[in-house]
C-alpha cells in the first residue's frame, strides 16, 4: 500500500477515521466521536489538532463553524488509492446477481439493463451501463455508392462481422472511375486499422495519395470530415440506466437542488454517454472534480469495462462522493465479469 507523502501515519489513521464515519452516517464527523469509535490511543484534542492540519491540507472541511469535518474528493482519492481495504461480494449478493441475469445467452440491451437495476438495488446507488464502443474494432473494408449526386453511401464492414452505413455528402456527380480509385486507395490505406486509428491518422496516411483532382477532392472530404464519419458511437455506445430511487432515497439528494442535478442526468443520457465513452479499460474511478464534466462534480463514477470480442463496454455505478468505495468496486468487478461471461 503506497502512502502519500505529505501525510504522516497518525493523520492517515485519522483522515480514514473521518472518512469511514461520514460514509457510515452521512454526518460531518468531530473529533470526540473520532476518540470514541476508532480508539487511536490519542485524545480528543490530539484528534481535533490533525484534523485541523488535514484541512488546512485541503483534505476536509466543515460545512459551518460548529460543525465536524467532512471529506474533500481529495481524501476520496487518498482513500481509494491507499487507505481502503477492498471487500469482495458477499456470497448472497453473488447468489443474486447469479440468479438475476439471464442464465443463456440474450439479446445484449437486454442483458445489461439487468445488469444496470440489480448492480444498483445492490450498491445503492444508480447503476449505469454502456453498450460496447466501435473505437476498438477493425475495419476489414469499405465500399463507397453513389446514391444520388450530392450524396455517397459509404458501407463500412468491420471485423466483428457488423455492417455499418454512413452518408457522404459532395459536391456533385462523381465518375465512376474516380470513385473506384479513392474506393481502392482508401482500403489499401485504412484496412487492418481500428475505428479509432483511422479517425486519429486520416489526414497522414491520405496526404501523399495523389490521383485524379476529382478523387483528390473528395479524399479531402474524408479528412476534413473524418471525426463524424468514422465516430460510430452514435449507434453503438448506448447508455442504459437502472433506477434512480435508490440514489434519489440517499441523504445528499434532500435538497430540491441536488434532486434537480439527479434528475437531470437521467434525463440527458448525452452527458453520461461522454463520460462513460472516456472510460478506459478495467477498472476506472472518478471523483467529484476529476470529472471532466463539470455537472458530475458531485459524483463519484466507478465503472468495470467488459469486452466481447473486439469490442468494449463499460458497466458500474453512478452515486455521491460519499459511498462506500470498497464494496462498490468489488460488487461493480464481479458484475462485469459476470456480463462478460454471458456475452461469450
Amino acid at each position: 500500500m503506497s502512502t502519500p507523502e505529505r501525510l504522516s501515519e497518525r493523520q492517515l489513521r485519522v483522515l480514514e477515521a473521518v472518512i469511514q464515519t461520514y460514509i457510515e452516517t452521512a454526518e460531518p464527523a468531530g473529533s470526540r466521536t473520532i476518540a470514541r469509535r476508532y480508539g487511536l490511543g490519542v485524545s480528543p484534542a490530539t484528534i481535533r489538532n490533525i484534523m485541523g492540519e488535514l484541512e488546512a491540507g485541503g483534505y476536509l472541511f466543515h460545512p459551518h463553524t460548529s460543525a465536524g469535518r467532512i471529506p474533500t474528493d481529495r481524501a476520496y482519492r487518498v482513500y481509494v488509492d491507499s487507505l481502503m481495504h477492498l471487500a469482495p461480494p458477499s456470497r448472497e449478493a453473488q447468489q443474486t446477481l447469479q440468479a438475476e441475469l439471464p442464465a443463456s445467452r440474450s439479446a445484449m440491451d437486454q442483458l445489461l439493463r439487468r445488469a444496470a437495476q440489480v448492480l444498483g438495488v445492490l450498491t445503492q446507488e444508480l447503476g449505469v451501463a454502456a453498450a460496447p464502443t466501435f473505437d476498438l474494432v477493425v475495419l476489414d473494408r469499405l465500399e463507397l455508392v453513389q446514391v444520388s449526386s450530392e450524396r455517397l453511401l459509404m458501407m463500412l464492414t468491420l471485423r466483428t462481422g457488423a455492417v455499418r452505413t454512413i452518408f457522404v455528402e459532395v459536391r456533385g456527380a462523381i465518375a465512376p472511375e474516380a470513385l473506384q480509385r479513392v474506393t481502392q486507395v482508401l482500403n489499401e490505406r485504412l484496412a487492418g486499422l481500428t475505428v479509432e486509428q483511422i479517425r486519429v491518422s486520416l489526414g497522414e496516411r491520405l496526404r501523399d495519395a495523389g490521383g485524379t483532382p476529382e478523387g483528390q477532392e473528395l479524399l479531402n472530404i474524408f479528412v476534413a470530415e473524418r471525426e463524424e464519419l468514422f465516430d460510430l458511437s452514435g449507434e453503438a455506445q448506448e447508455v442504459v440506466l437502472g433506477s434512480a430511487q435508490m440514489l434519489a432515497d440517499q441523504p445528499e439528494f434532500a435538497s430540491n437542488v441536488r434532486m434537480r442535478e439527479l434528475l437531470h442526468l437521467t434525463e440527458r443520457r448525452d452527458l453520461l454517454r461522454e463520460a462513460l465513452r472516456a472510460r478506459h479499460a478495467g477498472l476506472t474511478i472518478t471523483i467529484g472534480g476529476e470529472n471532466a464534466d463539470p455537472r458530475l462534480g458531485g459524483f463519484t463514477l466507478v465503472t468495470a469495462s467488459y469486452r466481447t470480442g473486439d469490442l468494449r463496454g463499460v458497466i458500474g455505478v453512478l452515486g455521491p462522493t460519499r459511498m462506500p468505495y470498497e464494496k462498490i468496486i468489488g460488487l461493480v468487478e464481479h458484475t462485469s465479469l459476470l456480463v462478460e461471461g454471458l456475452l461469450t
